[in-house]
C-alpha cells in the first residue's frame, strides 16, 4: 500500500529531523575516522588482523543467520499450519529466550561449561538467543496470511512440500528477511557475549581500541567497516522485500487449514522440545545453579531493589520516547513509498549495527561540546538508548501500518475529516498493538544494554546490566546469578507480549 497524499505538510521533516538525530552517531564516527588520514588508514586496513576480523565476523554472521532461518521458519510453520498438540503453549516457549539477553547466554555456557568458547561457542550461543527474531515474524505472517495461494497450488497437483517450498516460503520472504536482517544487524554490534565467549569480532576489536588503546581515529575505522556490511545487508533485505510484495485485499484473510501431523507429530515435538531446552532450559539451570550454590565474592555488595528500579525506569523512558520518534518515520514511509520516503526509513536502520560504545562516545561528544549541564544525566542515558534501539521500534510501528485495510485514512478524508484528526481517530487507535509491541521490544532490550550503559549512566548509578558485568568480570558468577535473574525475570512480560497476538486462532480449541 502507498500512501501519496500528505497527512500534515509537517510529516516529511519530521521524519528526516527524527532519522538525522538517529544517524548522528555515524556522522560522529565518520568525523573521527576523517583524523586519521590516509596514511594510517591505509596501514590500520592493510593489516592482517583485519582480513581475520572479517573473516570471524562473516563466517559467524552467515553461520548464525541460516541457522536462525532454518529453525525461526521451521518452528514457525510447525506452530500456525499444522495440528501441533499445544500450539500455545509452544509458541510462549519458542519466543522466551528472548528474555535472556545474550551475555546472560554466555555467561549461563561459559559458567557450566569451558569448553564452549570459540567459533561455534559463538554458533551455539547466537543462535539460540536470536531464532526467535525470525520465528515471531515468520509465524504472523503464516497466521495472518491468505490461504488462497496454497489453495491453488494444491489444486494443481503439488504436494505440501512443493507447495510450501513454491508457494508458502515466498509469501513470508518479507517476514523472513526482515527477521534474518535484525539477526544479522545484532551480530555486528555484539560485544557482551563474544567476550565471554573469546571470540574476537570487528564489535569486541572497536571496544578495545576505545577502552584500552584510546584510539577514536582507528576504532572509527573499524566502526565503518561494520556500517559498510550493515549498508550490505540493507541493500539485500530491500531486494528480497522487493521480490515478494505481499498484499492484502481486504481487512479479513482466510486461515489456511492446517496439515495433519500423523506419524510426525511424536518427532516434531522432540524436536521443538530439543530446541526450547538449549535455548531456555540450559539458562535457567545455570541461574539456579549459581543460586542455591551461593553468591560469596570479595567485590563490594549493591543494592539490588536500587539497580532493578533504574533498569526499569531508564528502560521505559527509552522505550516511550523511541516509540514516540518511530511513528513519524515509520508513517512517511508507508504513506508515501517513495524512493527518499525509503532511503529515509534505511538510514534509521543502520545505527543498528553500530557498537555499543561508538554510539554512548557519540553521546558523549554532544553533551560536552553542547549540553554540558546534561553530562552523566539521565537524560543522555535515555537518549543513547533510543539512539541504539530506535530501528526495533521503527520496525514494529511499520510492521503495524502494513497491517491497516486500504483505503481507511482516503475514505475519512473525503468526508471532511482533517489529516491530524484521521491520525488520532483512526490510524492511531488500528496500531496499538503494533505501538505497544514497540514500547515492549525496545524495552525488553534496553533493560539488558551493556556497553552503552557502561558509558553513559550517571554516577553512581548500577543498573542490573552493569552490576552483573561487574561479578562476573571478577569470576564471581554466584553473586552475579541474582542480578541475571533478575534481568530474565524482567523482560518475560515484554516477550509475552509480543507473542500475544500470535496466540489462538479462530474456531480452534486448544
Amino acid at each position: 500500500m502507498r500512501r501519496r497524499w500528505r497527512a500534515t505538510g509537517l510529516l516529511a521533516p519530521v521524519a528526516v529531523a527524527v532519522v538525522a538525530v538517529v544517524a548522528s552517531p555515524l556522522g560522529f564516527v565518520i568525523a573521527q575516522a576523517a583524523q586519521a588520514g590516509w596514511d594510517q588508514t591505509r596501514r590500520l586496513l592493510g593489516r592482517p588482523l583485519i582480513a581475520t576480523l572479517l573473516w570471524h565476523t562473516l563466517s559467524l554472521a552467515a553461520a548464525v543467520t541460516l541457522a536462525t532461518a532454518v529453525l525461526g521458519f521451521g518452528a514457525a510453520y510447525l506452530v500456525e499450519r499444522t495440528t501441533l498438540p499445544g500450539r500455545r503453549a509452544w509458541t510462549v516457549a519458542l519466543a522466551l529466550p528472548l528474555a535472556v539477553p545474550e551475555f546472560v547466554r554466555g555467561y549461563s555456557w561459559v559458567s557450566l561449561f569451558r569448553s564452549v568458547h570459540g567459533y561455534w561457542g559463538a554458533v551455539l550461543v547466537m543462535t539460540c538467543s536470536l531464532y526467535p527474531l525470525v520465528f515471531l515474524p515468520v509465524a504472523a505472517a503464516l497466521r495472518h496470511g491468505d490461504a488462497a495461494a496454497e489453495e491453488v497450488s494444491r489444486s494443481l497437483g503439488r504436494g505440501r512440500l512443493a507447495t510450501l517450498w513454491r508457494v508458502t516460503l515466498p509469501l513470508t520472504r518479507p517476514a523472513l528477511a526482515g527477521g534474518v536482517l535484525l539477526v544479522s544487524l545484532y551480530l555486528l554490534g555484539e560485544y557482551g557475549a563474544f567476550a565471554m565467549l573469546r571470540y574476537t569480532t570487528f564489535a569486541t576489536a572497536v571496544f578495545t581500541q576505545y577502552k584500552l588503546g584510546f584510539d577514536a581515529a582507528s576504532a572509527s575505522l573499524l566502526t565503518l567497516v561494520l556500517v559498510a556490511l550493515a549498508l550490505l545487508l540493507v541493500a539485500l533485505e530491500a531486494w528480497a522485500g522487493r521480490r515478494t510484495r505481499v498484499t492484502r485485499h481486504g481487512a479479513l484473510a482466510r486461515p489456511a487449514p492446517p496439515a495433519r501431523l500423523g506419524g510426525w507429530t511424536a518427532p516434531a515435538l522432540l524436536a521443538l522440545a530439543a530446541l526450547v531446552g538449549v535455548s531456555l532450559g540450559v539458562p535457567l539451570y545455570a541461574l539456579t545453579y549459581w543460586l542455591i550454590k551461593g553468591s560469596s565474592t570479595t567485590l563490594p555488595s549493591a543494592s539490588v531493589l536500587g539497580a532493578t528500579l533504574a533498569t526499569l525506569g531508564y528502560a521505559l523512558g527509552a522505550a516511550l520516547v523511541a516509540t514516540a520518534a518511530a511513528v513519524p518515520v515509520a508513517l512517511y514511509g508507508w504513506r508515501h513509498g517513495t524512493r527518499p520516503a525509503r532511503a529515509v526509513e534505511r538510514v534509521a536502520y543502520l545505527t543498528r549495527a553500530l557498537p555499543g560504545i561508538a554510539v554512548a562516545l557519540s553521546v558523549v561528544f554532544f553533551a560536552v561540546r553542547w549540553a554540558q549541564p546534561l553530562y552523566q544525566q539521565p537524560p543522555m542515558l535515555i537518549l543513547g538508548y533510543v539512539l541504539l534501539f530506535f530501528p526495533l521500534a521503527l520496525t514494529a510501528v511499520r510492521a503495524a501500518l502494513a497491517q491497516v485495510p486500504p483505503g481507511v485514512e482516503e475514505a475519512a478524508r473525503s468526508l471532511g475529516t482533517r489529516p491530524l484528526a484521521v491520525l488520532g481517530r483512526i490510524t492511531l487507535p488500528l496500531v496499538l498493538p503494533g505501538l505497544g509491541a514497540a514500547v515492549a521490544m525496545v524495552g525488553l532490550t534496553a533493560s539488558t544494554e551493556l556497553t552503552a550503559t557502561l558509558l553513559l549512566r550517571p554516577t553512581g548509578t548500577q543498573t542490573l546490566a552493569t552490576q552483573f558485568w561487574v561479578y562476573t568480570s571478577g569470576l564471581a558468577y554466584g553473586a552475579a546469578a541474582p542480578y541475571a535473574a533478575l534481568m530474565v525475570a524482567l523482560s518475560v512480560p515484554s516477550v509475552l507480549l509480543l507473542t500475544r497476538r500470535n496466540l489462538g486462532r479462530p474456531g480452534e480449541n486448544q
